[in-house]
Parts: structure tokens; C-alpha cells; sequence
């Protein structure tokens, strides 16, 4: 997977990502990062969605096998085993710089509710593997991000060995 910005048409990205997704994207987003056959993995949101409702996920992995991979590792406690190897504070960083991004991104002189909250609108600690893991894959600054690739790393590995 390689971060790219979307070259696809973006009706194709919006019919493909629909199909990803189960429904309709609620807003504007880019493909940011696509597999090496040219799906979509990793799309950029805009931070409000088309109604003006608050969006505080900014990158949202969207790739069927790495949405498969993440649950996987979520489902065998990796949010808890996250929290307990990764500093709090690096958390909070990387929070705080993924809230300034998103929030750069906002419209000039927008007055309505803002999304808030760092990643997947998170004040603190981890929620989501899926969002931490997007934002790296995005070229974000994550370290829990960087946890769970080096975590699906092992497990490809150990995969491969079985086989």
C-alpha cells in the first residue's frame, strides 16, 4: 500500500467506496492510500458531512482486508494491550496533531458545530485500531498507528510460516 492522492475518476471512487463502505458516503473525501491493485484503503474526510453534521474521523480505513486484519487484532484485546505498551502521553500527541489537521481543514468562517476530540474523536486513551491504523497508513504521526502495523507484520509473518 502506498499513500497517494486519488487519481481515479471520483464517480468511480464514490461507486467503489460506496460498495466499501455498505452505504453512501455522507460527505466529500480523497483515496489517499490504494492497495496495489488501485482500490481504495485509506480516504481523507472532509471534517463536516454534507448536511453540516461534525465529522471527527478524518481518515477512515476503508480496505476490505485491512478492516478484516484490524478487527481481527481489535477482537484479541489490542485496544487494551495499545493503551497498556504505548505511553498515554504519545497517545495524546498524536490526538492533538490529528485535531489540528482536521481542524486546518475546516471551512473558513464556518459558525455550526465542529468536530472535536483527536483520533475517531477521541479525547484521550485509544477507541478505534481501525482509525489509529488509517491515519499512519496516511502518513500520519501515530504510534499506536505504527503498533498495529508492526502487529499485522507478525501475524503476516507467522501466517506465512504456517503455510
Amino acid at each position: 500500500m502506498a499513500a497517494t492522492d486519488s487519481a481515479h475518476e471520483p464517480g468511480c471512487d464514490t461507486e467503489r467506496v460506496t460498495e466499501l463502505l455498505g452505504r453512501r458516503p455522507q460527505s466529500t473525501f480523497t483515496v489517499v492510500v490504494r492497495d496495489t491493485a488501485g482500490d481504495p484503503v485509506v480516504l481523507r474526510n472532509a471534517p463536516l458531512h454534507d448536511d453540516g453534521t461534525p465529522m471527527p474521523t478524518l481518515y477512515w480505513l476503508a480496505g476490505k482486508d485491512a478492516l478484516r486484519r484490524v478487527s481481527q487484532l481489535e477482537a484479541a484485546g489490542g485496544v487494551r494491550e495499545a493503551e497498556r505498551v504505548i505511553p498515554a502521553a504519545a497517545i495524546a500527541a498524536a490526538h492533538a496533531r490529528y485535531a489540528a489537521e482536521r481542524d486546518a481543514a475546516m471551512p473558513a468562517g464556518h459558525t455550526g458545530p465542529r468536530p472535536s476530540g483527536g483520533v475517531a474523536g477521541t479525547r484521550q486513551g485509544v477507541k478505534c485500531l481501525h482509525a489509529h491504523y488509517a491515519y499512519h497508513l496516511a502518513g500520519g504521526d501515530d504510534p499506536v498507528g505504527r503498533w498495529v502495523a508492526a502487529r499485522l507484520a507478525e501475524a503476516a509473518d507467522t501466517e506465512a510460516a504456517d503455510q
